[in-house]
């Protein structure tokens, strides 16, 4: 019998279903608390110097599915080496969540002046994300981690490794260029991606992940077969 394809592997989606928690905590969540706290400007003169691009709007919306399609192949790797993927993802969302409310940001947004269609959409993002929870970019660091899941993985081409490092270092510009963030929080959100993969492995921090999930897995695995049997 042909072996069932999955996307990911079965195991995986429960990191998956983590790092959505822990995403969604650390950067919605910790505004529950520091609204209305005073908010730091970590802009300096470089960020003076960095012109506003509303067009760059594009790459930075558009960066969700380079992310989809890289933490999938980050899923996909033998075992360990997946859980060292996601377990450091988990690790670097925990410590911004702390950064977030240790040192609550903000910044000066650019002024939109023009009615193109970058224009139009720059507005709709201003609306929608408040100017805080800079200090470390999350977009800058997700997409680090995006290099992370290829750059030593065989399976994955040289052209797809080259493809990866320069979309991250696009949707990194990007957050400067829209005015999303100032160029500290780039250097953060990379320097944060590194050190998380590397600590995750010294500290033994990926295996207890690992560990913890596979518990998750037992349990749930444990209550459908209780189900199925009353049924």
């Amino acid at each position: 019998m042909q072996k069932k394809y999955e996307i990911i592997p079965r195991i995986m989606w429960i990191p998956v279903v983590l790092a959505l928690v822990i995403n969604t905590i650390a950067y919605n969540g910790s505004r529950i608390f520091t609204t209305g706290w005073f908010h730091y400007d970590l802009s300096n003169r470089l960020d003076d110097f960095i012109p506003f691009m509303p067009w760059t709007v594009s790459i930075y919306l558009g960066c969700y599915a380079f992310w989809i399609v890289n933490y999938m192949i980050g899923c996909r790797q033998e075992r360990e080496k997946a859980f060292r993927f996601m377990s450091a993802d988990f690790f670097s969302k925990i410590v911004c969540l702390l950064c977030f409310l240790v040192i609550p940001t903000t910044n000066t947004r650019g002024v939109i002046v023009g009615d193109s269609i970058w224009d139009g959409l720059m507005r709709i993002l201003y609306r929608m994300d408040a100017a805080d929870n800079l200090f470390p970019s999350i977009h800058c660091l997700v997409s680090c981690f995006c290099v992370i899941a290829v750059r030593k993985n065989p399976k994955v081409p040289r052209w797809y490794k080259v493809v990866s490092f320069i979309l991250a270092a696009c949707i990194c510009i990007s957050t400067v260029t829209t005015k999303q963030h100032v160029f500290i929080d780039i250097v953060a959100g990379a320097a944060l991606a590194e050190g998380s993969y590397l600590f995750v492995e010294r500290s033994g921090f990926s295996r207890w992940y690992m560990d913890f999930v596979l518990r998750i897995a037992v349990r749930l695995s444990g209550r459908k077969a209780a189900q199925a049997g009353k049924t």
